[in-house]
C-alpha cells in the first residue's frame, strides 16, 4: 500500500524526468512542508494520509488565495500560474461537496439543532459542530458557514 507522502514522492519523479517544471515546482513545495509539518514540535514523526491531506488542503488553499491576490492587484500571468498550482494540488485532494450536497448534509444538520431547541443565528456554532464532521475535507470551512448561515436565516 502506497501512502499519500510516497506517491506525491514518485509523481515529483516522474514531472522531474518529463522536465514538468511547473509540476514538479508545485510537488516541491508541497513535500517541502509536508516536511516541515513532521519536523514541528519537540520530535520528528511520519504524518499520516489524513495529516498529509490537511496539508495539501492547506497549501491548495494558499495557492487560491495567492491567485485572487494577484488576479487583483492586475497581475494576470502570477494569477494564472498560481491557479495551475491549486489544479494540481486538487488531484490529490477528494472531490468536493457539490452545492446541493452541501445544502442537503447542512439542511439535516438544522434540522437535527432545531429539534434539540437551537434556534436562529445563536444555533451556528451547533450546526456547526454537527456538520464539520460529516464534510470535513470534502467542503472548504467558508462555503460550509455561508450555507449554514443562509438555512439559518431562511
Amino acid at each position: 500500500m502506497t501512502t499519500l507522502k510516497s506517491k506525491l514522492q514518485e509523481d515529483l519523479n516522474a514531472a522531474i524526468k518529463e522536465r514538468d517544471e511547473l509540476r514538479s515546482a508545485t510537488l516541491r513545495l508541497t513535500l517541502s512542508a509536508i516536511t516541515k509539518e513532521e519536523v514541528a514540535g519537540k520530535t520528528k514523526r511520519e504524518l499520516s494520509d489524513d495529516e498529509v491531506q490537511k496539508v495539501i488542503t492547506r497549501e491548495a488553499k494558499k495557492r487560491r488565495e495567492a491567485a485572487d491576490a494577484f488576479a487583483q492587484g492586475g497581475r494576470p500571468e502570477s494569477a494564472e500560474r498560481e491557479k495551475a498550482e491549486g489544479e494540481i494540488l486538487a488531484t490529490y485532494l477528494p472531490k468536493q461537496l457539490s452545492d446541493e450536497e452541501l445544502r442537503q448534509i447542512v439542511g439535516q444538520a438544522v434540522e437535527e439543532a432545531r429539534a434539540a431547541g437551537a434556534e436562529g443565528p445563536r444555533a451556528m456554532g451547533q450546526v456547526m459542530k454537527i456538520v464539520n464532521p460529516k464534510v470535513a475535507g470534502l467542503a472548504e470551512g467558508g462555503r460550509v458557514a455561508a450555507v449554514v448561515k443562509e438555512l439559518l436565516a431562511g
